[in-house]
């Protein structure tokens, strides 16, 4: 693109947003094909009189919004379009974090790991209409209280057999992102630092960036966040917090051992650091390891929810907070989220509390096991971290695959995956080359014929460079 520089001379807000909207905009006017290279980021930096990191944030940018795609060594290229923007008739829509996928009806989309369908339609089509029935001015006002069965309800989900909290510190919301998003606004100020894995649920991350919060990342092993770097950043950078996922972590799938969550806590406890517990992955495990709220309940924020174990259309939330901070999280999640509808809180809480959620759950975890157990077969002989309750695997390529190209052709095999960059914290050189499948999503007979595919993809002895690029 030696004959092409956008202008970003018009426009509002920071330049490297102004930089990411006229790109945009220039792929949407056709100036940039898809499969055309962009300029280098030190080049563009120099062409623009920018600086190169208004560049790369650019580029991240336009990642995020699935307009570009990139190799280490290789460039930044526009990426191809399923769909014209017209074409509304062969569209559907759907979003994961803040990660939004438009695709044409052929696609399968295996990267997702909302709770898959297994009726719950009909339970909730129900419980709406008895909540309507009963709270008829409710459903169609701003919520400006919260019933005690909302708290009870939260209190109940986000028990463990080690631990549950005082109705007084819960907090329900709409859906885990935005009890983080939430936490984080009340805890830190602009350019605190917050600490993620460096593979983690990315869209936390970048949303604390928009806010003003700096990302760090810590080194993880096999048993999750490595005590010694935990220690080295909380001496050398001082953070406000760690956001972790300690049960069935995403992608990677590390349940963290009690010895290693103790380890943690002494470190957070020694530098004052809150804990951040996401256990949305935790309500698919009958068991596991003492929770961090039942270690360090004084600094640790446990945030659930209904996404992966009922259904995640309702966005069914709550976060349990440390002793007399459950006010400040709340008066601070209405300001930056304008509250939850009541109709949501409500259909969340009476799933709970009258046992559907449970039983729901169980039909959940049933469907997964055998999605799991597919998986596990046709995948057979690659190197594959799974777990029988986990809605997702972690696949390790092979040569001479890489994690985004691998993606790209799985989409032109008609297989929506999610390469190692929808998980990074923050901008690294390290390339894990693996990807993460879920499968919870379409419908099981589906599945085979996608996990099939790609497994021929696997199989295959070609470099994927000018075919798959």
């Amino acid at each position: 693109m030696t004959n092409w520089l956008p202008d970003i001379t018009d426009g509002r807000g920071p330049i490297y947003l102004r930089l990411a909207d006229r790109i945009e905009a220039d792929i949407g006017a056709g100036l940039l094909q898809p499969g055309a290279r962009l300029p280098p980021q030190r080049n563009l930096a120099f062409d623009l009189g920018v600086t190169i990191g208004t560049v790369g944030r650019a580029y991240s940018v336009l990642r995020e919004r699935g307009l570009v795609s990139g190799e280490i060594g290789r460039g930044t290229f526009v990426r191809g379009k399923d769909v014209s923007p017209g074409d509304s008739a062969t569209q559907t829509g759907t979003f994961e974090g803040s990660r939004p996928h438009f695709v044409t009806s052929d696609k399968l989309m295996l990267d997702s790991t909302a709770a898959p369908d297994v009726g719950q339609s009909l339970v909730f089509g129900r419980l709406a209409a008895e909540i309507a029935r009963d709270h008829p001015a409710e459903i169609v006002g701003y919520t400006r209280r919260i019933p005690s069965n909302w708290l009870e309800a939260g209190q109940r989900w986000l028990a463990t057999a080690d631990w549950q909290p005082e109705a007084a510190t819960i907090v329900p919301t709409l859906g885990v992102h935005a009890a983080i998003l939430a936490i984080v606004a009340a805890i830190a100020g602009p350019g605190d630092r917050i600490v993620f894995e460096h593979l983690t649920y990315s869209h936390v991350a970048r949303s604390v960036e928009l806010i003003g919060r700096r990302s760090v990342a810590v080194e993880t092993d096999a048993e999750g966040v490595d005590p010694a770097d935990f220690d080295r950043l909380c001496a050398q950078m001082h953070p406000k917090a760690i956001f972790m996922m300690p049960c069935l972590h995403n992608p990677t799938l590390v349940t963290m051992p009690e010895a290693r969550r103790r380890e943690i806590v002494g470190i957070a406890r020694r530098y004052n650091v809150w804990l951040i517990e996401d256990a949305i992955y935790a309500a698919l495990l009958d068991e596991h390891p003492l929770s961090f709220a039942a270690l360090a309940p004084e600094r640790t924020f446990h945030v659930g929810g209904l996404s992966k174990a009922v259904a995640a259309g309702f966005r069914g939330g709550w976060v349990a907070c440390p002793p007399n901070l459950a006010s400040r999280v709340l008066t601070t999640y209405r300001m930056i989220s304008g509250g939850k509808p009541f109709l949501l809180a409500e259909l969340a809480a009476r799933l709970v509390l009258s046992g559907e959620a449970a039983a729901i759950r169980a039909r959940v975890c049933a469907e997964i096991e055998a999605r799991a157990a597919m998986a596990s077969e046709i995948f057979g002989g690659f190197d594959v971290a799974s777990h029988p309750r986990a809605p997702f695997v972690w696949m390790k390529l092979p040569e001479p695959w890489l994690s985004a190209t691998f993606k790209q052709a799985a989409a032109n095999e008609g297989v929506l995956i999610d390469d190692e960059d929808e998980f990074k914290a923050v901008r690294t050189e390290c390339s894990f080359h693996r990807v993460r499948i879920g499968f919870s999503s379409p419908p099981r007979e589906a599945l085979a014929g996608g996990f099939t595919k790609l497994r021929a993809l696997l199989d295959s002895e070609v470099a994927a460079y000018d075919r798959f690029g």
